[in-house]
């Protein structure tokens, strides 16, 4: 079954989120792993699991500043930032 999920792509600073600028993504797919797969298809990064939190997951995408987080959503995200992209 698919879920929704809100996707947050941005830069790192000494290795913590640093939102200098950020790219936000919804994403329906069957998990959060899904999910990722089609954010770094669109975005080019590849991205390996730093860390799972059960609400929330971090990716870091290996030699650059950049991580992403995936988490359930409920679709209140598109109406609290503009620019959402929806995939």
């Amino acid at each position: 079954m698919k879920k929704l999920f809100f996707v947050e792509m941005t830069d790192t600073f000494g290795g913590e989120a640093n939102y200098g600028w950020v790219n936000r993504f919804m994403v329906t797919a069957a998990s959060s792993l899904g999910a990722i797969r089609k954010v770094t298809k669109k975005t080019g990064y590849h991205a390996k699991k730093y860390y799972d939190e059960g609400d929330a997951v971090r990716y870091n995408v290996p030699g650059a500043c950049i991580c992403y987080f995936v988490s359930y959503s409920d679709g209140s995200e598109s109406e609290h930032y503009n620019g959402v992209e929806t995939l």
